[in-house]
């Protein structure tokens, strides 16, 4: 009998190895994912590779189709707009509960992401800054105290900084455009002004779905 703990853990490494495919830009918007050859290049067996890219699917970076396999999502121009229509509203929600409830140590966490951000993007590493400038809104996700709005923003952080890694040119910026917008937030959130915390957050969420209006979104090409 198969050790299902072993199989947890595998699956867990080939979704952080596919995950480091897609921020890497290895992997490309449309790509076909076998599963057979991905499990004999990271020589472990289907099930894991198969657990993997139905969570990456259900995180909005990989489509399932029935019959056909797994594919990177090539989302469209209406489909982007509508995940940050969504994102906005779950945000805003969280950040209001948050400024009642948010900790002195969810505070500070908040600050040391901040810092960890202007280093990583002088380092243009773009996986390390998204990874850290999700964790600043799940700590945000996380101070409202409910579990069920923190794991549904978290599913809609990883579709939209999916977007940046598809379609945008982020580190042509000679500045991080949404470092003074954190900074902001984190100094609403330690005066509890809810207030402002929302408009903040409302303003942050806007400015980057006004930038990708902007954008000719064409993704790479691919080999299929």
């Amino acid at each position: 009998m198969k050790d299902p703990e072993l199989y947890s853990t595998s699956a867990e490494a080939v979704y952080r190895k596919l995950l480091h495919m897609i921020f890497s830009r290895q992997l490309k918007p449309g790509q076909r994912l076998p599963e057979i050859l991905i499990a004999e290049q990271l020589e472990v067996s289907r099930t894991p590779v198969r657990e993997a890219l139905r969570r990456l699917a259900n995180e909005g970076l990989v489509v399932l189709i029935p019959n056909v396999g797994a594919r990177i999502a090539m989302p469209t121009r209406q489909e982007m707009l509508d995940t940050y229509e969504v994102r906005n509203v779950l945000e805003c929600l969280a950040i209001r509960r948050a400024s009642e409830r948010i900790t002195a140590v969810q505070l500070a966490r908040l600050e040391e992401k901040i810092e960890e951000e202007t280093e990583v993007f002088s380092l243009r590493d773009l996986e390390a800054y998204i990874e850290i400038n999700n964790a600043f809104h799940r700590i945000i996700a996380e101070a409202s105290g409910n579990l069920a709005l923190a794991d549904t923003i978290e599913n809609y952080l990883a579709r939209t900084f999916v977007y940046m890694v598809f379609f945008e040119s982020f580190f042509d910026f000679d500045t991080n455009p949404s470092l003074e917008e954190h900074r902001a937030i984190l100094e609403a959130l330690r005066a509890r002004d809810a207030e402002s915390a929302v408009r903040l957050m409302d303003r942050h969420i806007l400015q980057a779905t006004e930038d990708l209006s902007r954008r000719n979104l064409e993704p790479p090409d691919t080999d299929n």
